[in-house]
């Protein structure tokens, strides 16, 4: 079975649950990464009141017993606390006015003023909906909770073939982190505490200035993140059909995350700008083939080719303004100020750790794709035997 995941809930519902198929039978998760990394999610200078609220966990809902995957669909659940302030205004079956009336009236009011830069418009005109909040509850970023956990198992997954993914923030605003090539997964396991996610400790302080300064001007920052996945072997992916190119789906996955507008894989967008003998990786053998630089980003023809896989995505400055912007009520069509509510500066340390679990979905279902398995012991075996067979080792 392929590895896939489908999550479904709202911001302020019940929870947020995800359903994982296709990890092989017999993987023993790692329950402290699966916290860890949720609460990773939650981290980071210029988050909201709201994260003071939640305190996310996973409960494992079904296909795991003691410890161990059973093979069957993994699902879990990320509840919403803060649903117990919203009850009736947040119940899937009808509720009576009697009951609206015990809510707070700002959780009641039917929201007509779609913000600038938000799913709101789009989403009422194409769903014909009726109320703003029936978009921005399930476009709410609050649903990567349930995508980190996912990327929590699928970490677990390639842990046992070597494969590991880091993401760290390398831009906020203005101001932006020194451009290594040579970083290592020992550094991301050694970084320590940061406020913002940046592997460098003194940007990282110049990055909490800059969002402070927004804070204070009220108003919001984006910024960039890069993941970085070491150990892959060559031959992830494939370049047989467009839908099977891992940069492709990599590329997806990644602006399939709320606020993200660009990709870049390795070297992209400075590639563009040179010539052709100044871009590829030359390659040499030496017990097995080795590259002295990665300016592919350890991805060429949709496929891994044995360097670390860099990708670097774009995020936006968030849509939620405390200084509200410009628009038109959906009734009457009369100039209004959009809607204001709890948000964050940034969310730019979120968005390393919710790229870092897309991404190791992505790897985790080529991976899959390419040794296969019903049971792990299977899947770690057909990838030592392939690693026999070509002349690649680990850096």
């Amino acid at each position: 079975m392929a590895l896939s995941f489908v999550t479904s809930g709202q911001s302020h519902g019940p929870g947020i649950v995800a359903i994982l198929s296709g990890l092989p039978a017999g993987l023993r998760p790692d329950r402290e990464r699966l916290q860890r990394d949720l609460a990773r999610r939650q981290a980071g200078y210029g988050r909201s009141p709201r994260q003071a609220i939640e305190t996310d966990e996973a409960t494992i809902l079904g296909g795991m017993r003691h410890g161990r995957t059973l093979g069957g669909p993994l699902s879990l659940i990320v509840k919403n606390r803060d649903h117990e302030n919203w009850g009736a205004a947040q119940s899937a079956w009808p509720v009576t006015e009697e009951e609206l009336a015990e809510v707070h009236a700002r959780r009641t009011r039917v929201v007509t003023v779609p913000r600038p830069g938000h799913a709101d418009l789009s989403g009422v005109m194409k769903y014909e909906l009726p109320d703003v909040r029936d978009v921005l509850e399930r476009a709410s970023a609050r649903e990567t909770s349930a995508r980190v956990a996912v990327g929590a198992f699928c970490k677990d997954l390639l842990d046992t073939v070597g494969i590991s993914v880091h993401g760290h923030v390398v831009r906020v605003g203005s101001v932006e982190t020194p451009r290594r090539d040579d970083i290592t997964a020992r550094e991301f396991r050694e970084m320590g505490e940061r406020q913002v996610g940046c592997l460098d400790a003194d940007t990282d302080a110049k990055m909490v200035e800059e969002i402070e300064a927004a804070k204070k001007a009220q108003d919001t920052l984006g910024g960039i993140v890069e993941v970085r996945a070491f150990g892959c072997p060559p031959g992830l992916g494939s370049y047989a059909s467009e839908d099977w190119r891992l940069d492709a789906r990599i590329a997806g996955a990644a602006v399939g995350i709320q606020a993200m507008k660009a990709v870049e894989i390795g070297d992209g967008w400075d590639n563009a700008r040179l010539r052709g003998s100044a871009v590829h990786d030359e390659l040499r053998y030496a017990d097995g083939y080795k590259r002295d630089t990665n300016r592919a980003g350890g991805l060429e023809g949709g496929m891994t080719n044995g360097e670390p896989v860099i990708v670097r995505i774009a995020m936006k400055p968030l849509p939620t303004l405390m200084k509200p912007l410009k628009t038109a009520t959906l009734d009457t069509h009369e100039p209004a100020e959009a809607l204001v509510e709890r948000s964050d500066t940034t969310a730019i340390y979120a968005a390393a750790v919710v790229a870092e679990a897309v991404i190791a979905f992505e790897l985790a279902r080529a991976a899959h794709e390419k040794f296969g398995g019903d049971a792990i012991g299977d899947f770690i075996a057909a990838h030592a035997h392939y690693l026999d067979r070509i002349p690649w080792s680990p850096a």
